[in-house]
């Protein structure tokens, strides 16, 4: 049984060449990119995949479906250009599709954070599902923060996934901007409502959580920082969601 590895992309050169050299193994390789201006495509023609080229940006949920609706292998493995398949996981994925005992397994994930793997603050042990047959999953339809739906009983992998998910701070503002503006319009499109007092405590929630209960004061100093990085981008999501309501109702007393 063959296994196809999707993957969308825009902007990506910095990160697909390690993505792509981590999954070699795989029958196919699948990138559906939303209008990469750097050397993205180059490298993915490189290493044979089976390329996609979209004109618009249905969110990322979307994006992915259209990547699995690509694939041809019994089984499918959606990752990020930004994760790295280890040895040993590359083994278990083997194994498992070998002899499966699930139709829909879930990966740990490890992530690092302007350099710093994290092993706490919810980031380690992070299971994500990504590896399933062919129908047995699909992604939400969600702008952002997607998942994989399904109903069979979901298994579960060992072995790590690394995630270079911030490799500056850079990086983590203009991700900040990006996903609070995404989320806020979703928020919007699902018709939650906002405040500038909600935003303020979903913010200090979310600093709690990420330092507190999820023991991130145990990443040092850089869980502090990756704290103050969550609260920030959770209440610019809902002041966002409180500005586009605001937007309407001033245009009209003007």
């Amino acid at each position: 049984m063959g296994l196809s590895v999707v993957i969308i992309t825009k902007n990506e050169a910095l990160n697909l060449a390690q993505c792509l050299e981590s999954v070699a193994f795989a029958d196919e390789l699948v990138v559906v990119d939303s209008g990469s201006t750097d050397a993205t495509l180059q490298i993915a023609q490189s290493f044979g995949a089976k390329i996609l080229q979209t004109p618009d940006w249905p969110g990322f949920g979307r994006q992915k479906n259209r990547a699995v609706d690509m694939a041809s292998q019994d089984w499918i493995l959606s990752i990020d250009a930004d994760e790295r398949i280890s040895p040993e996981l590359r083994a278990e994925i083997t194994r498992a599709m070998v002899a499966p005992t699930h139709t829909v397994y879930a990966l740990n994930r490890r992530s690092s954070y302007c350099g710093q793997t994290m092993n706490h603050s919810g980031w380690y042990p992070d299971p994500v599902v990504r590896l399933f047959q062919r129908g047995a999953a699909r992604f939400s339809d969600d702008l952002v923060h997607e998942s994989l739906r399904t109903t069979a009983a979901v298994g579960a992998l060992q072995g790590a996934m690394a995630h270079e998910s911030f490799r500056n701070l850079e990086s983590v503002l203009d991700k900040v901007n990006r996903y609070s503006t995404a989320g806020a319009q979703a928020l919007a499109n699902k018709g939650k409502s906002a405040s500038l007092g909600k935003a303020l405590l979903h913010g200090f929630w979310a600093f709690f959580r990420t330092y507190v209960v999820r023991r991130g004061f145990l990443d040092g100093r850089m869980g502090l920082v990756l704290a103050i990085s969550n609260a920030e981008g959770t209440y610019y999501r809902y002041l966002k969601l409180w500005l586009l309501q605001r937007a309407p109702a001033e245009k009209e007393s003007v």
